[in-house]
């Protein structure tokens, strides 16, 4: 199989609640890039389930989780027939490569994960091997598909810097076969990160230190993009803030968390810098620039929303999605996974 040149692959795990954290983290971003590279999106239901039940629902939620995940990809402008959508469990592949993986990887590096220590908290006895393995999966997600580039935010950076090395150990340990087999000097890709805009980490609105998130008890700290027009002007409104006006430089946000977040989020909204912002809005109170941003993300916002609870009266469509996006994406993923064992001598 020849390598692709400019192949994205990304998702997003359906643990429910999508909020804008999720959106303009990944899916605006998503949206984005299937006008200039070849894309592949998918919903991350392997990865769901490494942690307790309380975080995505059990059984009896994941479904309907999932099809929340592919009706936010849809609503947000994804193009199903420009893009392979599907969710990762209908294709075996990913599974299988994991384990080859878990065979190149080394323990050290896995116990260096940052983000395994923070979700398996103080008795890590007691987390899933899933959970610690997550990484292994993650790089057999990206790399079953050879892909060139992942759009990442700031806390997988760790986990896309493990991919490339998995992919430069296989690629080292089977040098000789990969060159016997026709791959050339190597055959899994060092996949580049993406990481761009002005709100790649969306904080909490009630709490600038703290990254949004579905956890959070209070409703208020962020927007789901299944909230109505009245509920995203809400949490605006109240979203907290200092009593001090806006800077009027970009340096003046360094000690100001929710002014911070909140310029970065109209930043995101409107597609331009928070230099842009501060220009318009720098020595202006709060109560001016806050109808201003509620205003606008209202206006990006809402057809989302409404288009993502229409899908949800209409399940059976988003499963047909699913299904044809999982047809397409398991014809790369057999060709991958027959190379990747003759390249490690597999008898078939």
């Amino acid at each position: 199989m020849a390598q692709p040149s400019n192949r994205v692959f990304s998702g997003i795990q359906p643990t429910g609640n999508l909020h804008l954290g999720n959106y303009l983290g990944a899916i605006k971003k998503f949206v984005a890039m299937q006008h200039s590279h070849e894309c592949i999106y998918c919903v991350v239901d392997l990865h769901a389930i490494t942690q307790p039940f309380s975080v995505w629902g059990g059984p009896e939620k994941l479904a309907d989780h999932t099809r929340e995940v592919t009706a936010a990809y849809l609503a947000s402008g994804i193009d199903p027939e420009k893009n392979i959508i599907f969710n990762q469990s209908q294709v075996v592949e990913h599974a299988e490569l994991a384990w080859l993986f878990n065979c190149v990887a080394r323990m050290g590096w896995l116990s260096r994960m940052t983000q395994f220590k923070e979700k398996a908290g103080k008795d890590r006895e007691k987390a899933s091997v899933g959970l610690f393995a997550y990484p292994t999966l993650m790089a057999a997600d990206i790399l079953l598909y050879r892909a060139t580039h992942v759009p990442v935010g700031d806390d997988q950076k760790q986990h896309l810097e493990l991919t490339r090395d998995v992919a430069a150990k296989f690629n080292n340990d089977f040098a000789e076969a990969i060159a016997q087999k026709g791959h050339g000097e190597a055959y899994f890709p060092m996949t580049e990160p993406i990481i761009e805009g002005p709100a790649t980490r969306v904080m909490s609105l009630r709490d600038g230190s703290k990254k949004m998130s579905k956890s959070d008890p209070s409703d208020l700290s962020r927007i789901s993009l299944t909230d109505d027009a009245d509920a995203i002007a809400k949490k605006i409104r109240k979203a907290k803030t200092d009593p001090a006006p806006l800077p009027e430089t970009l340096d003046g946000l360094k000690e100001r968390p929710e002014a911070d977040n909140l310029v970065g989020i109209y930043a995101a909204l409107a597609e331009c810098s928070k230099e842009d912002v501060i220009a318009d809005y720098g020595g202006k109170e709060f109560s001016e620039f806050k109808p201003a941003l509620a205003e606008l993300a209202v206006e990006k916002l809402s057809a989302i929303s409404d288009e993502m609870r229409r899908l949800s009266d209409d399940p059976a469509s988003v499963d047909a999605v699913l299904h044809k996006g999982a047809e397409r994406a398991r014809a790369i993923a057999s060709q991958t996974m027959s190379e990747v064992k003759d390249i490690i001598g597999f008898l078939r």
